[in-house]
């Protein structure tokens, strides 16, 4: 069997839950940057995981609240696969990973950290990424602060 450490993500599990979505609160709010939010498409968005696996860890989600596939709209997963595409191609030109992780996590017995609103993570993985920090410290190193990536990564997707 094998763990995925990532103690950061302690504060979003353990932090208060009002009932409120958190994506459905920043698509309402007009500071993409402070939302981390790289790509505002007609139907879904991409924004950037506020408690990363990994360095480049993005999520593209419909604007719409919704939870299962099956609800999206031909529009919304042709945008969702439309945003995979460019996703990808930024991610390889500015941060080289040499693979990628991509899936959803469906319902909180697949180990949704929001069940309630779909999103697709796009996670960067590097050959040798499993290292002595995560093995040993439970600690994945992530070397760049994500409002750096940001501004690497932001004029890709509007351009």
């Amino acid at each position: 069997m094998s763990n995925i450490w990532a103690p950061w993500r302690i504060e979003y599990i353990l932090g208060p839950k009002d009932g409120t979505c958190f994506l459905c609160e920043m698509f309402n709010e007009a500071d993409d940057a402070k939302n981390r939010i790289l790509w505002r498409g007609p139907t879904c968005a991409v924004v950037m995981n506020r408690f990363p696996y990994t360095g480049g860890h993005l999520m593209i989600c419909p604007h719409r609240h919704t939870a299962d596939l099956p609800e999206l709209s031909a529009e919304e997963r042709s945008e969702i696969m439309e945003l995979t595409v460019k996703s990808l191609r930024i991610l390889r030109e500015i941060m080289k990973p040499h693979g990628f992780n991509i899936g959803y996590n469906l319902g909180e017995a697949a180990g949704a950290g929001l069940k309630e609103h779909l999103h697709q993570h796009i996670v960067p993985r590097w050959n040798g990424d499993t290292n002595i920090m995560p093995v040993l410290g439970g600690v994945t190193v992530i070397p760049e602060a994500m409002d750096e990536l940001y501004a690497k990564l932001k004029p890709l997707f509007d351009a």
